[in-house]
């Protein structure tokens, strides 16, 4: 197999403990939810505890904050100035007005839209984004949850994809599809929640390093 730099982002993080075990295993984003209704949120003062750490001792590290459907004024506030996330990550519904939004009151933060695919057609309404976002990530479609259900997107829809912005695959991404991801379907990044959990938001460290290093060998 010709070796890939897939970049890779464990998601769902709620301790600092455990945010500093993944940095040192290699990973080159991490993610935390900012979602109240989800089983991961961590609230804001947890969140920025654990990124400020990280900044300081992993600083090529992305920080991501995972949002959904927050209103704007409210992002906008939330992250404006010196924010302790250097990525927010749009994973609702958000529209190309709400993205061009903060791309113009917040052009310091990297901006990536989130959206859940459940037919090959859903994949058409991203082009028209990608002139406002720096990373479009595709996430498999359910209607219990938006994001962290450990469910695949078809493997069919995802081949020979082309975006002018660096992609990155979710949804239950797991140790025995890595190898198709890598050489058949070929994203820019791996994004790695549920698979490698013990419970929502506890990850298993002996999983998540396995699948960091067969990423990295591929």
């Amino acid at each position: 197999m010709t070796k890939t730099n897939t970049l890779v982002k464990i998601c769902g993080l709620t301790s600092e403990q455990q945010a500093l075990q993944i940095a040192e295993l290699g990973a080159h984003a991490i993610g935390i939810i900012s979602v109240e209704e989800s089983p991961r949120y961590v609230s804001a003062e947890i969140k920025k505890k654990i990124f400020k750490t990280l900044e300081s001792l992993y600083p090529e590290v992305q920080r991501v904050s995972v949002v959904q459907n927050c209103p704007i004024d409210l992002i906008i506030k939330n992250f404006l100035g010196s924010p302790s996330e250097n990525i927010i990550q749009l994973h609702g519904d958000e529209d190309i007005d709400y993205c061009k939004k903060i791309r113009e009151k917040i052009p310091n933060i990297g901006l990536w839209k989130a959206f859940r695919i459940k037919t090959k057609k859903d994949l058409d309404q991203i082009e028209p984004f990608e002139d406002f976002v720096d990373a479009i990530l595709l996430d498999s479609w359910n209607k219990e949850t938006y994001g962290g259900s450990g469910e695949k997107i078809k493997s069919i829809y995802l081949k020979k994809l082309k975006f002018k912005k660096p992609w990155w695959l979710a949804g239950g991404i797991s140790i025995e599809w890595i190898d198709e991801i890598l050489t058949e379907i070929k994203p820019d990044g791996i994004d790695i929640s549920s698979s490698i959990e013990i419970a929502p938001g506890l990850k298993d460290i002996k999983k998540t390093e396995a699948l960091i290093n067969f990423i990295k060998k591929s």
